[in-house]
Parts: structure tokens; sequence; C-alpha cells
């Protein structure tokens, strides 16, 4: 049974206001967890009759009311609106998705109500900054970080030969996966394969192929490729939900490379900031611990054929994959939302 964060964060005491530690393990919610608890309270809420900015207010009672926090008497304006959790919300009735704050944070999470003509809130999902700079397919995110991939004569390269000393004390060589947990579960002490495990598990990828569903169909060539990923890791089964990192479970990344610019979004490897995921022990995980795993590949149109595989941890990516120089643009930003984005 999965942990009762509300009242958890209703014996605390806290406000919306008060910040938690990112990965708490008993007070912040991470964002798996985030989106299953609010859309199970928040789906059929009525809006019927309300103007905006009273609208705007009625969501975030009920979304003070559905993660155990008492209801101020009226909302401060700061940014973003739940501080503690490190979050705004927004209610689309249109795809269209207005960001106003200074910049989209890779670590800020979005909550967006869909809500329809009824004007009653139909679903709720839960995104970072960094997965909405994916949705932007405007051009609007023109600078986002990249580095450079340059393959050399070897076509398996472990860049990191140990994980970051923050990590170490929670792998263990040979941990079976299929026994205990799933690709999208959150990592866990003990349940952490090495990274040079890891990369000896992943060095049977090269020479296997895949049909090639197109260059403008991302999505389905990187399912093909974490299907095989999951598979040589170990896991009974393939699941994917989409968040970063693709193998929360293992804390590793996985990028399919079929030119030599890597895209890395608002977020650099190296950062030291945490990540959204439960503390493992008492470590408060960073993003420069994740582990990426980077498949060069070749495709004739039909048929991806991988060629080259890299692991590195975050904090030796630029070590071996130049970055470029890239800032994220300060203005208000205007994100139209795919078609699919709520059922995904």
């Amino acid at each position: 049974m999965g942990k009762d964060y509300s009242a958890a964060i209703a014996a605390s005491g806290l406000t919306i206001y008060d910040a938690i530690e990112v990965g708490d393990p008993d007070l912040w919610v991470p964002t798996p967890e985030l989106e299953a608890m609010l859309d199970s309270r928040l789906r059929g809420l009525s809006l019927a009759g309300l103007a905006l900015r009273t609208r705007s207010k009625v969501v975030k009672e009920n979304v003070c009311r559905a993660l155990g926090y008492p209801v101020p008497p009226s909302f401060k304006k700061t940014q973003p609106r739940f501080v503690g959790q490190m979050f705004d919300t927004y209610a689309q009735k249109a795809n269209n998705l207005q960001v106003w704050n200074e910049e989209l944070s890779p670590t800020r999470r979005y909550v967006i109500l869909r809500v329809n003509e009824a004007d009653q809130v139909t679903r709720v999902k839960v995104v970072n900054g960094e997965e909405l700079a994916q949705l932007d397919t405007t051009g609007t995110l023109t600078q986002k970080y990249q580095a450079r991939l340059v393959p050399r004569d070897a076509t398996e390269e472990l860049v990191a030969a140990y994980d970051t000393d923050a990590l170490l004390p929670h792998v263990r060589a040979g941990a079976n996966l299929a026994a205990h947990v799933s690709p999208i579960d959150h990592p866990a002490h003990g349940l952490l394969l090495p990274i040079g495990e890891i990369f000896q598990r992943l060095r049977g990828a090269v020479g296997r192929a895949f049909p090639d569903a197109g260059s403008d169909q991302e999505r389905n060539r990187g399912a093909a490729l974490h299907r095989i990923v999951c598979e040589l890791l170990g896991y009974a089964d393939y699941r994917d939900d989409g968040r970063f990192p693709d193998v929360r479970n293992q804390l590793l990344e996985v990028k399919l490379q079929t030119s030599p610019t890597i895209d890395l979004g608002l977020v650099r490897p190296a950062s030291e900031e945490p990540l959204d995921v439960p503390k493992i022990g008492l470590t408060q995980v960073r993003h420069c611990d994740v582990r990426y795993a980077i498949f060069y590949a070749r495709t004739d149109g039909a048929e991806v054929t991988l060629t080259h595989v890299y692991l590195t941890t975050g904090a030796a990516f630029f070590t071996r994959f130049p970055q470029f120089q890239g800032k994220v643009l300060n203005k208000k930003l205007q994100i139209p939302l795919p078609s699919d984005f709520f059922d995904r």
C-alpha cells in the first residue's frame, strides 16, 4: 500500500508556503504520486459559472484539501504558488498553455487540469519544466542545452567507471530486478545496479535493430529502445511513464542518437539540483547522480540499428560529450499541448 502523504502533511501542520526538502520520504510528494492524488480528488470538480480569478482560487483550495494542507484565507502571489511542493496550477480548456513565470524551471512542477465544455475537471496531469520543454514544437525555446557526440573507434564506452560518491553506498552487484521492482519504481537501497554492471548488460544492445517509425516518431523509436534496455537490465516487464529519468528505478536516462547533437532540454546532466525522487536512505538524489545510456544508431529508413553504446554519470557527462553554449529564454511562454497530452 502506498504512503498516505495527505495524512502526513495534515499532521505536520505545514502550510503550502513552508518549504519541504525534495525527496523528504514523508512530506515531499513525488510527481507520479502527486498526479495520482490530484487526479483522483479533482476529477468531476465543477467550475461552472465561476469568473476566471474565482475559478483559479477554487482550484487551489481543492488542491490544498486533496494534499492535506489548510486552505489559506487568501493565496499569496508567490512563485510558485505552492512553495512547499514546488508547483503551479493551470486549468485548461484549450491546448495552449501559457506559462507566466520568469522562465521554465526544470525542477518546478506544473499541475495542469483539463476542463471540458461543461466546466468540469476531467483529468489532471503533472509535469515538470523539463517535460514541458520537450512538448514545445514552436521554436519558442530555441536555446536549450545541447552536447555533441563524436563517435570513436570503440563501439562500447564506459565513460565513468564508478557511480558518484553519493550513490555508491546504495548500489549492489547482481541485484535481482525481475523479482522485486518495475522500471518506473522509485530507486531503492540495494536494488541499484553499479554503473559498471549496467554497462556490461547494455553492451548486448550493439547490433540490435528495430523497425524505424520515422524521424517524426521519436516517441515510438524511444519506446522500442526502452524495451531493449529493460530486457537487458533484467526486468520482468517493460514500463515507461514518460518521466525523467526513463528507467527511474535505476536512475538511468536513455537517449537514442542518429545524429551527433544530443538535446538535453533545460537540465545540465552535471547539475547538483535535487531530483524529484524520494531519498534513498538519507541520500537526496541529484541530477548529476543519474546514469546516462546513449545509443548511437544508423537507419536506412526501414530499420534502426544500434551501433554504439556509451554510459556515463551526469557528473562526468561533459568529460566525453562537449556542451554547446545555450540558455533558457526569459519571457512568457505559450506551449501548445499535444492532442493526446491528457491521455498519456
